[in-house]
């Protein structure tokens, strides 16, 4: 299991809270991936017990997890972001799940956001701001998998390698996740592989999420221009015109 993390140790140290007694239950292996973070992340690791590699220099989240491929030894690699809280029986799940369907080469289950501290007030008609997944209470094959949930056979990686380092922030596993595909690969969403993705303190403040949906919005945008599918001004146009009504039509 692997925690690809910079500078969050407040939220580094909640999902260490969550994983560890699972870790322990299965026997796992639970490795931080410091990648050139300037705060006390490290000595959050060490309370809890928990190695921790670091980059001297921040290298970008593709980086990490090839670093705790590199540094780890088991079949499965168990990706979650540092800003998560993992359900009970999570880990449980993903075994039996990597047990069920051996034909799969990556695994993912429900990400639910979660913000705290501030309220944040949704019509219901858009999705929250911030990554979550849901495809039913059933396994199914997904389309793709998110990195706060992303398990991966280290067969795959030995058969399509590792993840592209040179890739920036938002959409950055989803290159891996094509060539998978692409060598006839599946990803499997588990039902019972939940985990909780937070927001806390200010983070969860109107303004900050905002400008994450900003900086998603603008990688969605470059990985749809680098595949031929942007859409054109009237299309964005109208998008910006229904942002407009919505606000006061909602409320």
């Amino acid at each position: 299991m692997v925690i690809p993390t910079r500078n969050r140790a407040a939220y580094l140290d909640v999902a260490l809270r969550s994983l560890l007694p699972q870790v322990a239950e299965h026997g796992a292996e639970l490795l931080v991936v410091d990648d050139g973070g300037t705060d006390d992340t490290r000595a959050v690791a060490a309370r809890h017990g928990v190695r921790c590699v670091r980059h001297e220099r921040s290298r970008g989240l593709n980086a990490a997890r090839n670093t705790g491929i590199a540094e780890t030894s088991g079949a499965l690699v168990c990706f979650v972001d540092d800003d998560v809280e993992v359900r009970p029986g999570w880990l449980g799940a993903l075994l039996e799940g990597a047990r069920a369907y051996p034909e799969a080469g990556c695994f993912t289950g429900p990400i639910h956001a979660r913000f705290e501290d501030h309220p944040l007030r949704l019509c219901g008609r858009e999705g929250p701001p911030v990554t979550s997944l849901d495809l039913g209470p059933a396994d199914v094959v997904a389309p793709h998998a998110w990195g706060a949930n992303l398990t991966i056979r280290r067969s795959a990686v030995e058969a399509v390698g590792p993840f592209d380092d040179t890739l920036p922030l938002y959409g950055d596993e989803q290159e891996w996740e094509a060539r998978l595909h692409a060598a006839g690969g599946t990803i499997m969403y588990l039902a019972g592989a939940a985990l909780d993705h937070r927001r806390a303190g200010d983070d969860a403040r109107l303004r900050s999420l905002m400008r994450a949906a900003r900086f998603r919005g603008r990688a969605a945008r470059r990985e749809d221009v680098a595949k031929g599918v942007a859409p054109g001004i009237g299309a964005e146009l109208r998008v910006l015109a229904g942002t407009l009504v919505h606000g006061p039509r909602y409320r």
